[in-house]
C-alpha cells in the first residue's frame, strides 16, 4: 500500500508532528492552507476570491505531488473569517470543481493573521473515471 507524507515547510509542522499532505493507498488528505506566502506575507490581503485562487493552486500542486488530481477531491472544508464575504470563495470553488461537485462544509472561524480571509482543506480518493479504486 502506498504511504506518502509531504511537508509544506510550515514552521509548526515539525514541532507539532504533522504533515501538510498524507496519502494512504488511494486516500489523500490535505491540511488547511491559507494564502500565507513562503516570505511570510499574505497573498491578496482581505480579498477572499484571490486568496481562494492562490490556495486552490497550492492544493492542486500538492495533490499532484501525492499522485492525485483535483477531480479526485471528494470533500472541501473552508474556514472563513466572515460568512458575509464567502461569495468569493463560493465563486472560485464553483469554477474549480464544476462537474466534480465534492461535498463542502463552510465554517466561520478566526484565522491567525489579520488579512487572511479563508483557510481550505481537502480530502481526495484516487479513482478511475468509473469510480473504481485500488487499495495498493
Amino acid at each position: 500500500m502506498t504511504i506518502k507524507t509531504i511537508s509544506g515547510g510550515g514552521r509548526f509542522e515539525k514541532a507539532g508532528s504533522y504533515s501538510r499532505v498524507k496519502r494512504v493507498g488511494p486516500f489523500v488528505f490535505v491540511a488547511g492552507l491559507t494564502s500565507m506566502q513562503s516570505n511570510g506575507k499574505i497573498y491578496a490581503p482581505f480579498d477572499i476570491y484571490e486568496q481562494t485562487v492562490f490556495i486552490f493552486d497550492k492544493i492542486e500542486d500538492l495533490l499532484k505531488e501525492a499522485g492525485a488530481k483535483m477531480r479526485h477531491v471528494v470533500r472541501t472544508r473552508a474556514f472563513v473569517t466572515d460568512m458575509r464575504d464567502a461569495g468569493g470563495f463560493i465563486r472560485r470553488h464553483g469554477e474549480v470543481f464544476e462537474g466534480i461537485e465534492p461535498v463542502l462544509t463552510g465554517v466561520e472561524a478566526g484565522l491567525t493573521t489579520p488579512g487572511l480571509m479563508v483557510e481550505i482543506e481537502v480530502d481526495a480518493i484516487i479513482h478511475d473515471r468509473k469510480g473504481r479504486i485500488s487499495l495498493d
